[in-house]
Formats: C-alpha cells, structure tokens, sequence
C-alpha cells in the first residue's frame, strides 16, 4: 500500500488531528476517533513520537499506525456511537 508514506508533523486544532505526510498530503480526522487524544491536554498531544511507521504518545499510551489513518480507521478499542 502506502508503505513509504511516513508522517512530517502533528497538529491539533480543538476538533482533530491533523498530519502532515512526506508525500505532500495531509489528514484530518476527529480526535473522537481517538478517545484517549481527545482526553488528553495540549502538552501530552504535543509530546508525539514519529516514527517510520507511525506516532506515539508515551504519555497517553497512544499508538497510530500511518497505513491506518490512510485506511480511515480510528481506536480499534472505542465503540464507535454517532449521534443521528
């Protein structure tokens, strides 16, 4: 797939995350996706490790894979409930 797609830079806005990738594109997505993100301070969400393959916050025990966020898959752990 993406394989050699790796991220450049995390951001926050108070709604999502936003990563800027090595091939010029960017993602947003809800932090709802990631409740402990969403939990999380401003200070814990900037303390992000990037890696090869994704982003890590020791703080938060948050692991996001890049190839996931591409696939549009948030916390694998969350139940997911969208209000109608």
């Amino acid at each position: 797939m993406s394989s050699s797609v790796s991220a450049k830079r995390v951001r926050f806005d108070p709604d999502c995350m936003w990563v800027d990738l090595s091939d010029g594109r960017t993602i947003g997505v809800p932090l709802a996706w990631f409740p402990r993100l969403l939990r999380g301070t401003a200070k814990q969400r900037k303390q992000v490790r990037i890696s090869g393959r994704g982003l890590h916050w020791e703080a938060l025990d948050e692991d996001i894979s890049i190839a996931g966020l591409l696939a549009g898959l948030g916390d694998r752990g969350a139940s997911k409930t969208f209000a109608a």
